[in-house]
């Protein structure tokens, strides 16, 4: 007989493991301070046709999956049906084994359909498809519910600044119990490398600010009313996705200079883009440290780099990679110039390339002020690095090199509704590594003393440090 999959001691290896997952993480509240769930989806209460719109619709790890199976693009963002897109990806799941994904599409079919003596491929697909879809269309399959059920808490969306946050604002009056914030994502804010977008961005910012933006004093003023709206809406973190670090030298003349230059739609050249990326990346980082907020810096992406497919798919559709710049020099000068002009906001850094984690890991003990306990955090694994491997490499590196106990723990960074099953992966993976120690010898086998960490490495350490 085939022993179950999704069990109760899933990937728990040991006796330490189970016991710190069981008694000290698995009944903690979840607070995801980093997702791209559409937030008109919450307020809405949407309601999925199927187990597809669920769980393909926008997952690019999926479709990466499919593709290298030898899957037509037509069943992943194509033409096919809903039921030809899950049969299709039913026959992929059996070949991903050792990949994240086997572990994720079993563990969501265990926690939200109750599917855990199943194994998803080509002779169960027809009739998970059937169960699901028929569950789905139920009241306590609506999206509200799915976050209820999963214990969620807290939920980040992430938000461009022009946004009017009508669904975040929708969502506080009616008190709705999980608490969704907006996240202030400023990256089309400093994207003059393409001065058409940004001109565009910056007419739209002129009409919701109700400014004449003509140089660069009256640019900040209005994305500081932006930021001021942001902030009056419970916001309290932003993020910044960037291929690397900026640390160029610049003047205020320059930098006006280079915002003319980019609002008439003229090209830059690569130091401009540079200084002016640079200019922006302190006054966001002065921005949110007035304001007690903590900036997330997500950095290392090779973005849409097949580009005969990125004209056809557009964005977010499974065409990046990991890049591999070297970024501790700039990285280290823009810290120190927020630093100097007592400006650092509390920082997570998320590095995609691994071969960055002890260089992170170091990198922020050089600007732990004492104010604020892990003030600079290591961020978890992130995209290709959000699987056990990746989790075990990041949090081993912190704990050699940083603390460990101070970690704010795990996030989805996902657009789907299903995904929050991550933070019991996290869990299980952090409790395996922590009790393989104790059975080892290597921490004392108090569970009062460790059990304290991982708690606080779940739940309580991102309470204290986000102050929502």
């Amino acid at each position: 007989m085939t022993k179950k999959f999704i069990q109760e001691n899933f990937l728990l290896t040991s006796k330490s493991a189970q016991k710190l997952y069981h008694e000290y993480a698995a009944h903690l509240p979840i607070i995801d301070y980093h997702c791209h769930l559409p937030v008109e989806q919450i307020s809405n209460n949407h309601q999925f046709e199927n187990l597809t719109q669920a769980w393909l619709y926008g997952d690019h790890y999926k479709w990466r999956a499919m593709r290298t199976n030898g899957v037509s693009e037509k069943y992943c963002t194509g033409a096919g049906t809903d039921e030809e897109k899950f049969l299709t990806w039913a026959k992929t799941v059996p070949h991903t084994l050792r990949n994240p994904l086997y572990h994720w599409t079993h563990l969501e079919l265990a926690r939200y359909f109750g599917l855990d003596e199943v194994l998803l491929g080509p002779d169960t697909a027809a009739e998970i498809y059937k169960q699901t879809s028929e569950m789905l269309t139920k009241p306590e399959f609506r999206v509200k519910k799915l976050l209820q059920k999963m214990n969620v808490k807290v939920i980040c969306t992430t938000d461009d600044p022009l946004d009017n946050l009508e669904f975040h604002q929708q969502l506080a009056a009616e008190q709705f119990e999980i608490k969704i914030y907006p996240t202030f994502r400023p990256d089309k804010g400093m994207a003059v490398e393409n001065p058409a977008l940004f001109c565009q961005w910056v007419e739209k910012l002129e009409e919701i600010t109700s400014m004449r933006i003509n140089d660069i004093d009256t640019y900040l003023e209005a994305l500081k009313k932006r930021h001021d709206f942001f902030h009056q809406q419970g916001c309290r973190i932003s993020d910044h996705g960037l291929e690397t670090f900026f640390a160029s030298n610049y003047t205020l003349t320059e930098i006006n200079h280079i915002f003319q230059k980019a609002k008439q739609k003229d090209s830059l050249n690569n130091h401009e883009i540079r200084q002016f990326k640079s200019f922006m990346m302190i006054e966001f980082g002065k921005l949110d440290a007035d304001k007690n907020w903590t900036q997330q810096l997500h950095y290392g992406a090779l973005r849409n780099i097949n580009s005969s497919l990125y004209k056809v798919l557009g964005p977010d559709t499974g065409f990046d990679s990991m890049g591999d710049q070297p970024v501790a020099r700039n990285l280290s000068l823009f810290l120190d110039k927020l630093e100097q002009q007592k400006k650092l906001p509390k920082t997570i850094i998320y590095n995609l390339n691994p071969a960055d984690n002890e260089m992170i890991a170091t990198m922020i003990g050089n600007f732990q002020d004492g104010t604020i306990a892990g003030k600079m955090q290591m961020g978890s694994g992130w995209w290709f690095l959000d699987q056990k491997d990746g989790m075990e490499r990041q949090m081993n590196a912190l704990s050699s090199l940083g603390l460990l106990s101070r970690f704010v723990g795990m996030l989805t960074d996902s657009r789907s509704f299903l995904s929050f099953p991550r933070h019991e992966y996290f869990r299980r993976v952090l409790c395996n590594l922590i009790g393989k120690d104790m059975e080892n010898g290597e921490i004392p086998e108090d569970f009062p003393l460790v059990g304290e960490m991982i708690s606080n490495i779940c739940y309580h350490n991102a309470v204290a440090y986000f102050n929502f």
